[in-house]
């Protein structure tokens, strides 16, 4: 038998995964709730006949009200609900984006002396971003050249490229690969993902900041993203530590990942 039916939507045609829809009548006692599927879509049990309320709530998107109406087979269709992003910006389309170096930074802080903080950069990396539909299945790869680290200090830096820390001669390349994101609330997104690091590969989540996708002076479109992880060092087998006399670790356990990053759409850069 019929009951209840529909599918949540973003403005842009996107399923809404896992949207519930919970029913109430005009005395605003709930008689139904209902969880979508992995496609956006709602299939619950017939309902008594009258008029009722739908709310439909998501992670990561504003509620949405309507009035429903059920017949008196208890069919309820309430077709396609739409919700817009909590905090206004839409996902980038679907579909390959390329990471631009020339407007993206890769950056880690590291705890020095117990007291104060380096911070370092990579200067050569590049990678690519699967926007899926949904949302929550897409994935990212990315290659950083390990030897690009620069402190601003030539000495720390060679130290840095030894078998000490990154150990490029053997270890040359970093590598991330995403795939699979969890919403976290208005534009923030948790990235499941493994670093490969000093040739050893952990599971790595990125906090993920979405900020907006727009146009940009080549005729393209560009989305930018803010990302942080916090490493430590002895998962990837970066076990170096200099105890001074008082006791002090010359160098934290852990790292701070920094990124910033503008990603343009298709397979290709301006220029390319």
């Amino acid at each position: 038998m019929e009951g209840l039916r529909g599918r949540a939507r973003t403005r842009d045609g996107w399923s809404v995964p896992q949207a519930i829809v919970t029913v109430t009548d005009l005395m605003g006692r709930q008689v139904a709730r209902v969880r979508a599927d992995a496609n956006g879509l709602w299939r619950g049990g017939p309902l008594p006949a009258g008029t009722y309320t739908a709310i439909v709530t998501a992670v990561g998107y504003q509620p949405a009200a309507r009035t429903l109406m059920v017949t008196g087979s208890g069919a309820a269709d309430l077709g396609d609900t739409v919700l817009a992003r909590a905090g206004g910006a839409e996902l980038p389309p679907p579909g390959p984006w390329t990471i631009d170096p020339a407007h993206s930074s890769v950056g880690a802080v590291a705890q020095h002396l117990g007291l104060s903080s380096v911070r370092g950069r990579f200067g050569t990396f590049g990678g690519r971003l699967r926007i899926a539909e949904p949302v929550e299945r897409s994935g990212v790869v990315a290659r950083i050249d390990a030897g690009s680290i620069d402190t601003g200090n030539a000495m720390r830096d060679d130290h840095l490229r030894s078998p000490d820390f990154l150990n490029v001669a053997e270890h040359p390349v970093i590598e991330y690969a995403g795939d699979g994101l969890t919403a976290r609330g208005p534009g923030r997104w948790t990235v499941h993902g493994h670093l490969t690091l000093n040739g050893v590969t952990r599971p790595v989540d990125l906090d993920l900041a979405y900020l907006g996708t727009g146009p940009d002076p080549w005729g393209g479109v560009r989305a930018a993203f803010r990302a942080t992880a916090e490493l430590h060092r002895r998962d990837f087998a970066i076990r170096y530590n200099q105890i001074l006399e008082a006791g002090i670790s010359a160098v934290g356990e852990s790292l701070r990942v920094e990124l910033e990053i503008q990603a343009v759409q298709g397979e290709t850069l301006p220029g390319a």
